[in-house]
């Protein structure tokens, strides 16, 4: 494996855009791929052996461009696939976690608000993690059905975005949360708008510059970061076929999309 080979990261969408700008952003030498299951998002409201299979095909894909590394930026995703995942990769595979540990820690008042998708929030392997700080704070979860296809459209504030936040947010404001954890990767796109409604005394928590974090951890224990030497290359793939300006319109400038048909 040579340390010039990409790193593959996916998402049902374009929600892992926000974990590929802190991936970007903290080893801007590596070549990036980013694959978005447009086609079939999102993932969320899907069975997780469906969910599975389509991970399993991604992460297939991902091998066949000699990826040194995976990372399953979502937690869909993750709760669905990623053990499989492992067992099959002989290279890192890096999922994500909604960020409760931190949440736990942070909170004053004891009571802690998550916002989810319904996938994630019905999966083992989250209430597993519920179970594991259940002692130690209040956990509110609030799962957010609707919220990811208001957020692959780009619209960021739409009317009809701003309805479902306030009805899934008013369960928790009630409870008195002073902590929110985003347990979804599309849900740092509108995190000005969540920071405006619950208020700034309601510490917001994204676990995206962790996972780049780890993901450098782990290349490094295998001897495999990119050298310096220039900037990396960010290459874009999506199920979908209408992908292209909204991948375009998150990530901040224009780019190229290629079509994977799976």
């Amino acid at each position: 494996m040579q340390r010039r080979e990409p790193i593959g990261v996916f998402d049902s969408g374009v929600g892992g855009l926000t974990v590929l700008k802190h991936i970007h952003q903290l080893l801007p030498a590596e070549d990036l791929i980013y694959v978005a299951d447009s086609a079939f998002m999102p993932y969320g409201c899907k069975p997780e052996a469906v969910v599975e299979e389509r991970c399993v095909k991604i992460a297939g894909f991902l091998a066949a461009q000699h990826c040194k590394a995976i990372v399953v930026a979502c937690n869909t995703a993750t709760a669905a696939a990623v053990h499989r995942l492992r067992d099959a990769c002989s290279i890192p595979v890096i999922g994500m976690e909604p960020g409760v540990k931190p949440a736990v820690a942070r909170t004053t008042s004891g009571v802690v608000g998550i916002l989810a998708t319904s996938g994630t929030a019905n999966s083992n392997k989250f209430k597993l993690l519920q179970q594991r700080y259940a002692e130690h704070a209040e956990l509110v979860v609030q799962p957010c059905p609707g919220l990811v296809e208001e957020i692959e459209k780009g619209e960021l504030a739409s009317p009809r975005l701003l309805s479902l936040l306030e009805q899934y947010l008013q369960p928790l404001l009630q409870k008195h949360v002073d902590t929110l954890v985003l347990g979804c990767t599309h849900y740092p796109f509108i995190m000005p708008v969540l920071q405006e409604m619950v208020g700034e005394s309601v510490v917001i928590i994204d676990t995206g510059a962790a996972i780049a974090r780890e993901l450098e951890r782990q290349l490094q224990m295998r001897d495999l970061l990119a050298d310096g030497g220039g900037a990396g290359q960010t290459r874009f793939w999506s199920s979908g076929l209408n992908s292209a300006d909204a991948l375009a319109h998150l990530w901040g400038e224009q780019v190229s999309v290629a079509h994977l048909d799976i």
